[in-house]
């Protein structure tokens, strides 16, 4: 129609999508929804008792920002908390596709080919956040990139969240090795190997002394 405005083919477009029961935004919301039942790998393999989702993890992650993101400002002294949530909630969403991958410290375990795994959920976020706005996007990209000082206080809460959860379930006698891999316990005995695999990985001086805490908290529940 002459003089038909962008944004009025923009509204017809919608129109039709709403018309046919079909919206790309709100269908690339509920391929990001698998992460509510995609179970955190590393878990399973230790045969925990109703492992946390990733999403339940992310979840974890931004709560820790919340909470105790003021802490790292000491490490981080211009860091943006409320972007920093904005990055914890799609730190991982490329994993609603591809699935979650386990770091190992174990050195019989097979080792992760990162540029592949990167690759991979890279074309993954091409996907799940195509129709989204950029915003969505850039997030997940400016984690990645792991130079902001978001993007950092992100990748210290998510290595916290794991160990936090450790001790959740070291504490509640939630998994069984027999209901595990056995290969998952070859070099490392309960749920030691997620602290060796958090402590190099550690980039602050609050992130650190954190995990010495919820370590200690560790080791008394499994040797208690």
């Amino acid at each position: 129609m002459a003089g038909e405005s962008d944004d009025d083919a923009g509204n017809d477009d919608r129109d039709a999508d709403a018309d046919d029961g079909h919206d790309d935004a709100l269908d690339a919301v509920l391929a990001a929804y698998d992460l509510k039942d995609e179970r955190r790998t590393g878990w399973q393999l230790r045969g925990v008792d109703s492992p946390e989702s990733v999403a339940a993890h992310s979840w974890g992650v931004a709560y820790l920002v919340l909470a105790l993101g003021d802490r790292f400002r000491g490490d981080l002294p211009n860091v943006d908390l409320d972007r920093t949530l904005r990055l914890a909630v799609v730190h991982d969403a490329a994993e609603a596709e591809t699935g979650d991958v386990a770091t190992r410290a174990d050195s019989t375990a097979d080792a992760v080919d990162r540029e592949a795994k990167e690759a991979t959920e890279r074309e993954a976020m091409a996907d799940l956040a195509g129709p989204l706005p950029e915003r969505v996007r850039d997030a997940w990209e400016a984690y990645e990139a792991r130079e902001s000082p978001e993007a950092v206080l992100v990748k210290e809460c998510d290595l916290l969240d794991t160990c936090l959860q450790a001790v959740i379930y070291e504490r509640g006698d939630r998994y069984d090795p027999a209901r595990g891999e056995p290969d998952a316990f070859r070099e490392y005995d309960d749920l030691d190997e997620f602290f060796a695999t958090t402590e190099p990985r550690l980039r602050t001086e609050a992130g650190r002394e954190l995990f010495a805490t919820v370590r200690e908290q560790y080791r008394a529940a499994r040797d208690g």
